[in-house]
C-alpha cells in the first residue's frame, strides 16, 4: 500500500465515510502533498465509495484544490477589478522577474508557485497575495518582494 492510500485512509477515518466528508479528505491530501495525483483521487474514490469522476469533478472545480505538483510555497495574488486597479499587475510583474517565472509556473528549485486568485475576499485593502494561508494587504512591488525573500530564507 502507498503511502498515499494510507494518507487517504486515515484522513477518511478521520472525516468519516460519507460524500459530505469529501472536500476535507481532498484538502487534507492536498496540504499533506501539496496537489492531487490521479492516484490519490481514485484512492478517495475507493475509500468513500464513490465514481473517480465524481472526485475528479469536485477537485477540479476548486481553484485551491491542486491537480498539479506545485512548490513548496504557493503564492496567489489576487486578480479582481479591485486588486487590477490598485497595482496588482506591477506586484505580479516584480514577483515574476524576481522568481524568474510567469504565472502558473513553478521554480525550478520546488520552492515557489506563483498563481492568481479569483477574490481573497480583502478588497478593501488591495491589492493583496496569499502564501500559503497566510494573507498579505496593501501590497506595492517592493513590499511583496522583501516578503518573498523572508519565504526564502525561512520556509
Amino acid at each position: 500500500m502507498s503511502n498515499t492510500e494510507l494518507l487517504v485512509k486515515e484522513l477518511v477515518k478521520q472525516h468519516g465515510k460519507t460524500r459530505n466528508s469529501l472536500m476535507a479528505v481532498l484538502q487534507g491530501v492536498v496540504q499533506e502533498e501539496r496537489f492531487l495525483s490521479e492516484d490519490a483521487m481514485i484512492a478517495v474514490a475507493r475509500e468513500l465509495d464513490l465514481a473517480a469522476a465524481d472526485v475528479y469533478g469536485t477537485a477540479s472545480f476548486y481553484t485551491f484544490l491542486d491537480t498539479v505538483p506545485r512548490g513548496k510555497n504557493i503564492i496567489r495574488v489576487c486578480k479582481t477589478i479591485t486588486c487590477h486597479m490598485k497595482g496588482k499587475d506591477e506586484v505580479l510583474l516584480a514577483l515574476e522577474n524576481m522568481l524568474k517565472i510567469k504565472v502558473g509556473e513553478t521554480t525550478h528549485d520546488k520552492r515557489f508557485t506563483l498563481l492568481t486568485a479569483n477574490c481573497l475576499g480583502w478588497c478593501h485593502k488591495g491589492p493583496v497575495m496569499l502564501v500559503n494561508d497566510e494573507i498579505y494587504p496593501e501590497l506595492t512591488p517592493q513590499k511583496a518582494i522583501e516578503i518573498i525573500e523572508e519565504y526564502a530564507k525561512h520556509h
